[in-house]
């Protein structure tokens, strides 16, 4: 009898832990996929709703919405660092150009509805704006990884291609200028290359054509 009294709290306690662990997990899942979805600013009463809880559930897991958008950042940048790869920096300038602009492409996309919302916490929340700056900072320290050349450049060259490969150079291209993923990737590249002075990339057609006939003459 005495070990079943002492058992019986224990799995009670434990169930309880279950079930705030669960909640918590609905509520970020909540966020993270209304603000996916194009919700830039959703309330406490669109998360709890898509949650399944009560506001009071929100609030009793997270103290505020700032601390519910730190959780969600915090699983984006995990998701953003699985797109990210070392550069082969024994490709060409060209190449490297063409592979980071794509690079780039693929995390913009991924994070884009989550760093719109977080532009619209920005003036707010002292979080979302240091996240922010780590993220331009980590941004540049990575471009000059793919393009060491930039270390030699005149700085308005520098800061010219950092701006370029920016997340708000891609938002502009792809939500006021309207450009699809693919044009606003080679718009990329190509301003990248005008910047450094290389030429731009032959057609894919022509390029194969032009490594057959050095295959033919070897």
């Amino acid at each position: 009898m005495a070990t079943v009294a002492t058992s019986a709290p224990t799995l009670s306690t434990d169930g309880r832990v279950r079930r705030a662990a669960r909640s918590r997990a609905a509520i970020e899942d909540a966020l993270f996929a209304l603000v996916g979805e194009g919700v830039v600013q959703p309330t406490v009463q669109d998360v709890a709703v898509r949650a399944g809880v009560a506001m009071r559930s929100v609030f009793r897991h997270f103290s505020d919405m700032e601390s519910l958008f730190a959780s969600v950042d915090a699983r984006v940048r995990q998701e953003a660092l699985a797109l990210l790869h070392a550069p082969n920096l024994r490709a060409s300038l060209s190449d490297r150009i063409s592979a980071l602009a794509r690079q780039r492409a693929r995390i913009f996309e991924h994070i884009a509805p989550y760093k719109r919302a977080g532009d619209v916490q920005r003036w707010r929340s002292p979080y979302v704006q240091s996240q922010q700056a780590q993220l331009v900072d980590e941004l540049r320290l990575r471009l000059h990884a793919w393009l060491p050349e930039l270390d030699a450049a005149p700085a308005e060259v520098r800061e010219a291609v950092e701006l370029t490969v920016s997340f708000e150079s891609w938002d502009r291209l792809r939500r006021l200028q309207r450009l699809g993923a693919t044009r606003a990737t080679a718009v990329l590249d190509h301003m990248v290359r005008t910047l450094l002075g290389v030429p731009p990339r032959a057609p894919r057609a022509r390029r194969a054509a032009a490594h057959r006939a050095q295959e033919r003459a070897q």
